[in-house]
């Protein structure tokens, strides 16, 4: 996926066509989640616009919860070339009684999975929630791929796709235009991302503060997102600032004009931040910056200096100053080492 895929806005919404392929026995919260995370995104701008359809090998497929998903679309025998892919994961029992024979849901399931291996592109972007990574596995999409899926599943990705490199204790894994996510929860954590990519992390940001989870970075970092850190309050004028800021990180940001924004004086604002956000306004923005300029080393051929431009400081020398005071590492260590995994 192309970072910053930010179409202009000319009051019609780009729409991106989103199959969500369900599999016998369904884990609800597969789909749930993510969906939900789009439906919002829908809601809070109006450059792209997300049309969902759902499809399976059976118009009826039974959910783990025990409720049933009917009048489902089945698959189509071609898809757009912009076709954004979700694949979702199942479950090995679901509550209550199940009306089909496990031999009939296997079938259902080898259709999928052919109808993944023939109808699936190059030019298409496919997701892969929790053990959706399995049917993705079986048709061979995950063949020499980075990609992870729930920790209960990895031995069977293993054997499933051996040429795979599997990534263990991540939230999600991205390749190209291959997503795969670990179990359940994590699938809300990839469409946070993918949202984040497509339209901007502002409204990442507004949609997981919606839905009231933490907006967590993928890859190899644990930590918890600096699109997010500090936000673990309910102040109104607080949470302006910082949208503002994450709007647009590279912009010079007197202190005058943060306090405009939040309707304080300056010397009100400062404490104010301090206080709900545990952070100063200027530790606040360099973090946002940091991420930024993180997010450039690793997805992108940039030099160091149109890196500290585009993240909003005034020069290599001043990244590398602050860079130190988040990483032990120079960015051009982080640069190395992902260029290092690339050709592995």
């Amino acid at each position: 996926m192309t970072k910053n895929q930010h179409p202009e806005d000319r009051g019609v919404p780009v729409t991106v066509p989103v199959v969500v392929v369900l599999p016998p026995r369904t884990l609800l919260l597969d789909v749930a989640g993510p969906i939900e995370v789009l439906r919002k995104t829908n809601l809070l701008q109006n450059r792209l616009r997300f049309t969902v359809t759902y499809v399976a090998a059976a118009e009826t497929v039974a959910s783990s919860i025990g409720l049933p998903l009917t009048g489902i679309a089945p698959l189509p025998d071609c898809l757009p070339d912009d076709a954004f892919i979700i694949v979702a994961g199942a479950t090995d029992e679901v509550m209550g009684s199940n009306d089909r024979s496990p031999a009939e849901d296997e079938a259902d399931a080898m259709a999928t999975v052919d109808w993944l291996r023939r109808t699936v592109r190059p030019c298409h972007l496919i997701v892969s929630i929790c053990s959706g990574a399995l049917l993705a596995a079986r048709a061979g999409l995950l063949d020499g791929r980075e990609c992870t899926t729930h920790h209960g599943c990895v031995a069977e990705l293993a054997r499933l796709a051996p040429s795979a490199r599997i990534l263990e204790n991540r939230l999600y894994v991205e390749d190209g235009r291959c997503l795969t996510s670990a179990g359940i929860t994590a699938g809300i954590d990839l469409m946070l991302h993918t949202v984040a990519q497509m339209v901007g992390p502002a409204v990442a940001v507004a949609v997981a503060r919606y839905l009231v989870v933490y907006l967590r970075r993928g890859g190899a970092d644990p930590q918890l997102s600096p699109w997010l850190e500090g936000r673990n309050h309910i102040h109104p004028a607080i949470h302006r600032v910082q949208d503002a800021i994450i709007a647009e990180p590279t912009r010079d940001w007197p202190l005058k004009d943060l306090a405009r924004i939040a309707c304080l004086s300056p010397r009100h604002l400062s404490r104010l931040f301090n206080d709900q956000a545990e952070v100063s306004i200027p530790d606040y923005i360099n973090r946002v910056r940091i991420a930024l300029a993180h997010d450039l080393i690793e997805r992108t051929s940039l030099d160091m200096e149109q890196v500290a431009e585009r993240a909003g400081f005034s020069s290599p020398r001043q990244l590398r100053r602050v860079w130190g005071g988040f990483h032990d590492r120079p960015p051009s260590a982080l640069r190395k080492i992902r260029a290092e995994t690339r050709q592995k």
